[in-house]
């Protein structure tokens, strides 16, 4: 079930090229990565929840690619390019062959339950 967004028709042709382009390379950087790598962590530096997925996926021998926007002060608006573009609202924002799985929370628990290894093919 998706969260409800503005209609197509709700945005005047200015805003939808605006709302379009909004930081569109790094939307489309972060696409790029989730379409071709199995398992894809995006992050930002100085976040707990961040070093705690990397870490967790380098503990589990989980090979991943890693793509950081900023900090806490830096970067802002990148990274809200990227939470419109996926509907999450936190980082990590962790992607399985496409999917997203979610944030650390959901992760520790595909690494724990087995699921994640059974999504990549090699459970």
């Amino acid at each position: 079930m998706q969260r409800p967004l503005l209609s197509d028709s709700a945005y005047t042709e200015r805003t939808a090229t605006k709302v379009a382009g909004f930081h569109r390379e790094v939307v489309d950087e972060v696409a790029k990565a989730v379409e071709g790598d199995a398992l894809v962590v995006v992050g930002m530096s100085q976040n707990p929840f961040v070093r705690k997925a990397r870490a967790a996926l380098k503990q589990a021998d989980i090979p991943f690619t890693y793509l950081e926007y900023g900090s806490y002060m830096s970067q802002w608006k990148p990274r809200l390019a990227i939470k419109m573009w996926s509907g999450w609202p936190t980082f990590p924002q962790v992607f399985v062959r496409g999917a997203l799985l979610g944030g650390f929370t959901d992760l520790e628990k595909a690494i724990a339950d087995g699921s994640l290894k059974a999504q990549l093919g090699e459970g």
